[in-house]
């Protein structure tokens, strides 16, 4: 049977819940997992894995992390994963970025990264990687996904391989899953946590008890380059870059759903904002979208050299709301030390937003 090591971790950790002990449920992702378009944050898939463990598991105390934001990768996931939930110390964690990642190499590798770091955490948490889906033409980044879960011995759950195929073959219809063709309702909430629970159900039925008792658990070698499974994101908290017109931004974080804190902000032409790098190879900046516009534009100008400069534009085209936007700058399969410059390039007294910068990550 696939997953030996992942059902063993699993089975583990239902053997402590039977037992009744104090146990941490973490779930992990974008806005799915968030919550999006949920009536209530208590419809949403996460929040009904946890009362189904609750109810399945009545000695047992559980306590519930969602670290869902919207609208982000696993780039970002990587570098907030700690702060945001592994310092609860999770004993199962779902995680799920595979309508926010893009199929491609570089998603297979920052998502490896995430995977590796919860994964041998020091407390060995179950994990369960979750993939979901646009309903509207079954996109996700989940071959890709799979193949690092796989890799792992992590089992999974595939919304394109269950709840999709069914509208495919005409069980369900779309509109009565998703009203925007990828975020769930309350209906389409309950039919993930329903496959989640499912697979949690039949791991937990498996009789095939020997097998699983003697996985073995050696940390692998990666099978990608393996470049974000430290990265380091850079805030007001722990930089000092120089500033040039930009300003720290003195308001209060309040959690990780409060998105817009602990940045930079600049306001008009001219102002600018340096970092140096040591030993990166990789560089993204996190910036502002914002639908309030019109807003600033900036470059982004690495070594000094402005003709090979990349464009940020705080202006968002969508019209649900502020994006917390990761733009890759630098990349690089080498080692070397890197200057950095953020310059705004265009503001006008018409603007309706200044130029948020919120963080820097590099690996």
């Amino acid at each position: 049977m696939d997953y030996i090591t992942g059902i063993k971790r699993l089975r583990d950790f239902v053997k402590r819940a039977e037992a009744g002990e104090e146990l941490v449920l973490g779930f992990f992702g974008g806005s799915i997992t968030q919550g999006a378009l949920a009536s209530t944050p208590e419809f949403c898939y996460a929040y009904r894995v946890f009362e189904w463990f609750k109810n399945e598991f009545p000695n047992a105390k559980f306590h519930y992390v969602n670290a869902g934001i919207g609208g982000t990768s696993s780039h970002f996931g990587v570098s907030r994963v700690h702060r945001d939930l592994l310092m609860y110390r999770p004993d199962f964690v779902i995680v799920d970025f595979s309508v926010n990642d893009e199929p491609e190499a570089f998603f297979q590798e920052t998502y490896e990264g995430l995977i590796r770091k919860i994964w041998y955490a020091d407390n060995k948490p179950a994990m369960l990687l979750l993939n979901n889906v646009f309903y509207d033409d079954g996109k996700t980044a989940q071959d890709i996904h799979d193949s690092v879960g796989k890799y792992y011995d992590i089992p999974n759950v595939s919304i394109r391989d269950t709840v999709y195929r069914r509208i495919c073959e005409g069980e369900y219809n779309r509109n009565d899953i998703t009203p925007d063709g990828l975020h769930p309702n309350d209906f389409g909430h309950g039919l993930v946590a329903g496959e989640i629970i499912k697979t949690i159900s039949d791991i937990k039925a498996t009789q095939e008890a020997d097998a699983f008792d003697t996985a073995d658990d050696i940390e692998k070698l990666p099978v990608t380059q393996n470049r974000f499974e430290f990265p380091t994101r850079f805030t007001i908290e722990n930089s000092r870059p120089v500033l040039s017109g930009f300003r720290a931004d003195t308001s209060e974080k309040t959690g990780h759903l409060d998105l817009f804190k602990n940045g930079w902000i600049g306001e008009v032409a001219g102002d600018r904002i340096h970092f140096d790098f040591i030993d990166v190879r990789s560089i993204a900046i996190q910036y502002r979208k914002t639908v309030n516009r019109p807003a600033p534009v900036a470059i982004a100008i690495i070594d000094g050299d402005r003709n090979d400069s990349a464009r940020l534009d705080a202006n968002f085209d969508e019209d649900w709301g502020d994006c917390l936007y990761l733009q890759t700058v630098l990349d690089s399969s080498i080692k070397a030390d890197h200057s950095l410059d953020i310059e705004i390039i265009s503001a006008t007294k018409e603007d309706n937003s200044s130029f948020y910068l919120v963080s820097i990550i590099t690996a």
